[in-house]
């Protein structure tokens, strides 16, 4: 169990903190490259938005709602400015919702966001490893799950979570599932059994809360677009919370086009698939340990992060510091950007961290 942290904190440190790295190895922002996020390194093109994106307070969009259900596969969401945004108000709501005094379990290793928010509002913390013990969670706990997990790129299978959705249904508790790396491996969603016509009968819908992202698959996290999959009375709940023109029309505008966009989508997970395999490669080979992730993300566990983080940083490439000190998370490169990290890797500076 962890104490509860105290809401004057200092903010998490997040990657993409180009311009801090750029003063603090005075190298300019424009030679690195940048691996610090788990964004695609390929963005979905936008083409001309229309003029009223931009001069009309946004409604919400009847395009972006239709192609978001059927990307998805889900009747049952809520369009929201990326889901930070929501894991920041989704305590306050349980509150709302009953939840006062409920336990939250949450990952060790994981988006270290969802800790924060938790704790500040006071709930209880629980951690786990891999996954929870069902046998140690009680009536009316809280699950979180990240789903595949960042950093650690563990994945749990849409049967897994059913089976541990149906256990807190019955212990009338809530399962989230943090979904935001998701869209390379959508056979393992849960968003299918918030719809209309799920054919799980036995699923108690508001027991269940996802979070999804359209920045990262689809290169676009400048938009702040994601969606928040759920039932209607947790819709509307967040609707309020959030309040109106919460997602801007030039976001909705693109986020309409993507999702729909299914001939891109493919080649996107084509193109995404082969250049992890080619950094997953790179890293294996170089540093001869098991590397971790998803198509998004590669993470090296080494008792030498910290100062092959430093080695890499003066070389002018950014990669993520994990948390716990013992990780590094290498967003996916384009082609040139992985030609560049191999031979970053193949330097003295480099060899030197690892002794």
């Amino acid at each position: 169990m962890n104490e509860n942290t105290s809401p004057n904190e200092p903010a998490l440190v997040h990657g993409g903190q180009l311009g801090e790295m750029a003063k603090r190895y005075h190298i300019a922002r424009q030679n690195w490259l940048d691996l610090s996020t788990g964004i695609a390194p390929i963005s979905y093109p936008v083409g001309l938005i229309p003029q009223a994106c931009w001069q009309r307070l946004p409604q919400p969009s009847n395009a972006l709602l239709s192609a978001a259900r059927h990307y998805y596969r889900s009747t049952h969401l809520l369009a929201t400015p990326g889901s930070q945004s929501i894991i920041q108000i989704l305590p306050q709501l349980c509150k709302q919702r009953g939840f006062k005094a409920a336990r939250v379990w949450l990952p060790i290793v994981g988006y270290q966001e969802h800790r924060k928010a938790w704790q500040n509002a006071d709930f209880i913390t629980l951690d786990y490893t891999d996954s929870p013990d069902v046998n140690l969670i009680g009536q009316g706990d809280i699950v979180l799950i990240i789903n595949p997990n960042n950093p650690s790129g563990k994945l749990h299978t849409s049967a897994q979570l059913t089976n541990l959705l149906q256990m807190i249904s019955v212990k009338n508790g809530l399962l989230i599932i943090d979904e935001a790396f998701m869209d390379a491996t959508p056979e393992h969603s849960m968003a299918p059994l918030l719809s209309a016509n799920t054919t799980h009968k036995q699923i108690n819908q508001d027991a269940l809360l996802i979070l999804r992202s359209v920045g990262k698959f689809f290169g676009l996290a400048g938009i702040r677009l994601g969606f928040v999959i759920a039932s209607d009375d947790w819709l509307t709940l967040i609707m309020h919370a959030l309040g109106p023109w919460s997602v801007n029309g030039p976001a909705q505008y693109v986020g309409a086009q993507a999702l729909a966009d299914k001939h891109w989508q493919h080649a996107q997970r084509e193109v995404l698939n082969n250049l992890s395999e080619v950094l997953h490669n790179v890293l294996t080979t170089i540093f001869n340990v098991p590397v971790q992730g998803t198509t998004l993300f590669k993470t090296l566990l080494t008792a030498h992060a910290p100062a092959l983080f430093d080695a890499l940083c003066k070389q002018g490439i950014y990669v993520r510091l994990c948390d716990e000190g013992n990780a590094l998370r290498f967003g996916i490169p384009d082609e040139q950007g992985i030609e560049r990290l191999r031979k970053a890797l193949g330097t003295k500076n480099i060899r030197d961290a690892m002794k």
